[in-house]
């Protein structure tokens, strides 16, 4: 009898689920909360209720996000089970801060950070955008050091800053693998290792730069 060679087969890598990621973030203490969703197809962009949304399938599907927020895997689990096409929100200035810059401004300055194997933190792909995760800047003494970032939570004034963008308290960002407009997911570039975040006036170097 001629022995079969044997084939081995590789796995192939499967894509991110929306809950997969969900429940790695809450493990990793990252507040969560859903999100609307685009549509692709008909007269609407937005799975919001709103009318002409501004900011289709970037914002949190309620405006008590603040408070929805959470860590708990159940209560996520319920929401995605509930709703599995939400796209995933992180608000900001809680463990984190986002900057959040155009794209070859972006990837140019991820280029200079591994050439100089300093530590970039995660790092994520949004559109035209690449969103650089830093320590938050906690809760100063001092209310007036805040820099509260709205730019999230009022579309409209996105425009007003096409460069450099903070994300702190008060706003969020969509995080892998959400959707966008276009089709395209929201991806990772250097995704969360599980070390603590880079100091943010280190980053802002390198992207000043």
């Amino acid at each position: 009898m001629v022995g079969v060679p044997l084939v081995r087969r590789t796995r192939k890598r499967s894509r991110p689920t929306r809950i997969g990621s969900v429940l790695e973030y809450a493990g990793l203490g990252w507040p969560v909360v859903p999100g609307a969703y685009p549509l692709l197809q008909g007269p609407r962009a937005c799975s919001c209720d709103r009318v002409g949304c501004p900011d289709p399938g970037a914002h949190p599907l309620s405006p008590a996000w603040h408070m929805q927020a959470t860590t708990d895997a159940a209560l996520l689990t319920r929401w995605w089970q509930a709703e599995p096409e939400a796209n995933v929100i992180l608000p900001t200035g809680r463990v984190f801060d986002v900057f959040d810059v155009p794209l070859a401004a972006g990837l140019s300055a991820l280029t200079r950070i591994d050439a100089a194997q300093a530590h970039p933190g995660p790092v994520a792909a949004n559109g035209d955008r690449v969103l650089f995760y830093v320590a938050t800047r906690g809760n100063p003494e001092d209310e007036d050091e805040w820099w509260t970032c709205q730019l999230d939570c009022d579309p409209a004034t996105i425009d007003d800053t096409p460069g450099l963008r903070w994300h702190c308290r008060d706003s969020y960002v969509l995080a892998p693998p959400s959707s966008l407009p276009t089709g395209q997911p929201v991806s990772w570039l250097r995704p969360p290792d599980g070390r603590p975040l880079p100091d943010p006036l280190r980053i802002l170097e390198w992207l000043a730069d």
